[in-house]
């Protein structure tokens, strides 16, 4: 590797002639990017191999150089993936110390390998390539969570628990059908990543620093060796877009949300006041003075990290919402926030999935709590409504009457005396008895969607179908 004063000397001559010498201090410590822009060393060399074979096929530099070129950049890549290769903050960011290594392996064929383009359209075909693989791999990480639902959804079709509204309890549904509604959110979620794919599938290279280039260039050549659907169509807008890393960051603050939800519950399902699960050891910590203690630390560091992808979606926000067109030097601060967030996300939803995989459901526990708090009220006042033909307002009224008497006397609806409920109303029969049971509330809400085993089982069967 080249030594400081060479390293100077190269940055400056890529600045070009007119810097007489190099930044000072702090210029260099606020402009060096390379500390964390590293991380596309992958898709920087990925792209100047496509760009390079491009330029030879055009005849705008000799086959000989672009292979000089190729092998060069193939050896810095083993060095970069070997940790044989030494970064320089010197040189500020990756594609310079790409290509300054690649200058000190082939020599002046390496000067070639800049033409036709920019370090605008040169960073944003990397961060553009980093963000797809990225999302590509969130795809994979929210089917794995979503398979990992609908396991549990169909081993507790017919289990009984409370549904909450206010964190009170509403109505009985199963955790098979609570399991489903987490299938849905993070189903969407997944969609959401896949359209962003698709919007994000354009590439860059080629838009040079913002107005094209008079070279003979072939950009759908370089769109379709990189994998992209086609070219962008407007330089300036290629080179100031950062749409698809904000696109990146809105879906990683929903999915967050969802996680951060989840956590909650499964934070509150986990005490000894619900017990309604039970987390493993792996997902679980004690305490350093309480050795009773088993705390739900992983869901609560998921819930945490929310915060921070949160924060990381404003920042990028707060960046881009005053820049004129086209590239300016603030969009540097784009990639850290995504690499942060991508990084939590990954985290937090691969914690989940093992939390959901291998937690214990207390079947007795939450069947005991499916009927407190008088969860079939509404079941008597649908009865009401179905067989003595009342209007749904007055049966509301009379189930509400009958709600204060099993309150008064401390028992529940179902062991209420016929005699009682018939001084409220004459219309009720010993019939009415056989829709208190929360078994038979569940199985009752057969409407599409509902919390009924025979539904819950058909969206089961809808998903798996769906992939």
């Amino acid at each position: 590797m080249a030594d400081a004063k060479s390293e100077t000397q190269s940055s400056n001559q890529m600045w070009g002639g007119r810097f007489a010498s190099g930044p000072d201090a702090i210029m260099e410590e606020i402009n060096a990017s390379i500390d964390f822009d590293k991380k596309l060393y992958a898709q920087d060399i990925r792209g100047s191999i496509a760009h390079a074979t491009m330029l030879a096929h055009q005849g705008i530099i000799s086959a000989e150089d672009k292979n000089k070129i190729v092998a060069g950049l193939e050896t810095v890549l083993k060095e970069i993936e070997s940790g044989a290769f030494e970064f320089s903050r010197k040189l500020e960011d990756i594609h310079m110390n790409v290509e300054a290594r690649l200058a000190t392996l082939i020599g002046p064929a390496a000067g070639r390998l800049h033409t036709a383009r920019s370090r605008n359209d040169q960073v944003a075909l990397d961060f553009r390539l980093w963000v797809k693989e990225e999302l590509q791999k969130t795809e994979k990480m929210l089917t794995a969570l979503i398979t990992a639902f609908l396991d549990r959804a169909e081993e507790h079709a017919d289990t009984v628990m409370p549904g909450f509204t206010h964190l009170q309890t509403a109505q009985p549904v199963t955790f098979g059908h609570h399991c489903m509604a987490y299938v849905e959110m993070f189903g969407r979620d997944r969609q959401r990543v896949r359209h962003a794919i698709e919007h994000l599938d354009e590439s860059p290279i080629g838009a040079a620093a913002l107005a094209g280039t008079g070279f003979p260039i072939d950009r759908h050549m370089t769109a379709k060796a990189l994998g992209f659907r086609e070219p962008t169509r407007n330089s300036i807008d290629t080179v100031s877009d950062r749409d698809f890393a904000l696109e990146f960051l809105s879906i990683a603050a929903i999915a967050a949300t969802h996680l951060s939800r989840l956590a909650e519950e499964i934070v509150i399902w986990s005490t000894p006041q619900f017990g309604f699960i039970r987390l493993s050891d792996a997902f679980s910590t004690g305490s350093s003075i309480m050795p009773q203690k088993k705390n739900p630390d992983a869901a609560e560091l998921v819930r945490a990290k929310t915060g921070r992808i949160n924060g990381s979606l404003i920042a990028l926000l707060t960046v881009m919402k005053g820049l004129p067109l086209a590239y300016s030097k603030d969009m540097q601060e784009d990639k850290e926030q995504v690499f942060d967030a991508a990084e939590s996300l990954e985290l937090a939803i691969a914690a989940m999935t093992g939390m959901v995989r291998d937690m214990t459901v207390r079947v007795d526990r939450m069947k005991a709590a499916a009927g407190s708090g008088y969860s079939t009220a509404t079941d008597l006042a649908d009865w009401l409504v179905r067989e003595a033909g009342l209007p749904f307002r007055d049966a509301h009224h009379v189930t509400g009457r009958a709600v204060a008497l099993a309150e008064q006397r401390g028992c529940e609806l179902a062991e209420l005396p016929l005699v009682d409920l018939q001084a409220i109303n004459p219309a009720i029969t010993d019939k009415v008895y056989g829709v208190l049971t929360v078994e038979a509330s569940v199985a009752s809400r057969t409407s599409f969607g509902g919390t009924a085993p025979s539904g819950v089982r058909q969206q089961i069967a809808w998903w798996r179908a769906r992939g």
